[in-house]
């Protein structure tokens, strides 16, 4: 079997081992199941300890059922979910966000993946109107899915807004490791300080196996949480291998150097082929996610080499995204593969 490391998602990485060290050192013995063990109990502390002590937690199995599950306990079916057009939610879960919410998603104008206050002002309109879906959340990706970071004061800027409508800001925090370490900030200083009200908090990409929290910031929102988790089929019996992979991702601050390490690897993939002719960077790498276009006919033979995603056909615009376990060697090879294919 070929072993060979891509650019196409960091969901495609390995495990990084101190994480497999942490589900290997907890699979001793019985437990009892659903998360009332100690595993989940002392991941639980962790994240209390790193996003504040009223924090509340709930352990998933993937991205798309924190999304889902988080946005479910916090809507009704009448409501209306505001998104950027390219958020995740609106382009990549198969429209599970709206079969099982039974809301109306409302993708919206974005530059680089982020939304403003402006751009939302349009779509918060009638209210109290029986004929209208009614807006209640405003959903954030960060980082984004074109590898923008939002600033605090962006997302705080956006929570006040929201907030002064009553709405609940959502963030989609799949690669949220990625943008804390790139405004090297803490989590708590990027989301619940800044107004944040729902996290999903990714560790797939970060160097987990599998796994997801869905966090809260703001009291009163979890009542229902609990019976949409099962219903939903999120509710792992095993937790305690989801659970014990944020404990260790949280210790020592290895989700940081995961995370420092994937943005440093697209940045010196950026800096490594923004000179070659024919081929055009689109945006400042900001995290882990390197956005291109490069001529058509060069994209097969460079994706035989190193997989990765096309991302606009039309355009014949790219995406290559770094991991964890992204090597120099990785990125200088592929460059010269790239190069090659160029002089072809």
């Amino acid at each position: 079997m070929r072993i060979s490391r891509g650019f196409a998602s960091d969901n495609n990485a390995s495990v990084h081992p101190e994480i497999m060290n942490a589900i290997a050192n907890c699979n001793v013995g019985h437990t009892v199941g659903y998360g009332d063990d100690p595993y989940t109990e002392k991941a639980i502390e962790r994240i209390k300890e790193e996003f504040g002590s009223e924090t509340e937690c709930y352990f998933m199995l993937t991205g798309t059922g924190a999304n889902v599950v988080g946005l479910k306990s916090v809507t009704q079916t009448y409501n209306s979910i505001i998104c950027a057009e390219t958020a995740h939610i609106e382009e990549d879960e198969c429209g599970a966000p709206e079969l099982f919410t039974g809301c109306k998603l409302i993708p919206i104008e974005q530059t680089n993946g982020k939304i403003t206050v402006e751009s939302i002002k349009p779509h918060l309109k009638g209210f109290d109107f029986e004929h209208h879906s009614q807006p209640k959340v405003v959903s954030i990706t960060q980082a984004t899915e074109l590898g923008a970071v939002y600033h605090p004061n962006e997302v705080r800027e956006i929570a006040d807004f929201v907030h002064s409508y009553g709405l609940i800001l959502h963030m989609d925090g799949a690669r949220i490791a990625n943008a804390a370490a790139s405004l090297n900030m803490s989590f708590k200083e990027i989301t619940k300080d800044c107004g944040v009200d729902v996290l999903s908090f990714g560790g797939t990409k970060n160097g987990a196996m599998y796994g997801e929290a869905v966090l809260f910031f703001t009291p009163g929102l979890t009542d229902a949480f609990k019976y949409y988790r099962k219903q939903s089929m999120q509710l792992a019996s095993k937790m305690r291998f989801i659970s014990v992979q944020f404990e260790a991702l949280l210790t020592n601050e290895l989700w940081k150097r995961n995370a420092i390490h994937a943005n440093a690897m697209a940045k010196l993939l950026s800096e490594k082929v923004k000179n070659l002719p024919n081929v055009k960077l689109l945006g400042e790498v900001e995290s882990n996610g390197v956005f291109a276009c490069i001529p058509k006919e060069i994209i097969e033979p460079l994706q035989e080499a190193y997989f990765f995603y096309v991302w606009d056909e039309m355009k014949s615009e790219v995406r290559w995204m770094t991991s964890w376990d992204t090597t120099e060697e990785d990125v200088n090879g592929f460059v010269e593969t790239l190069s090659r294919l160029l002089r072809l």
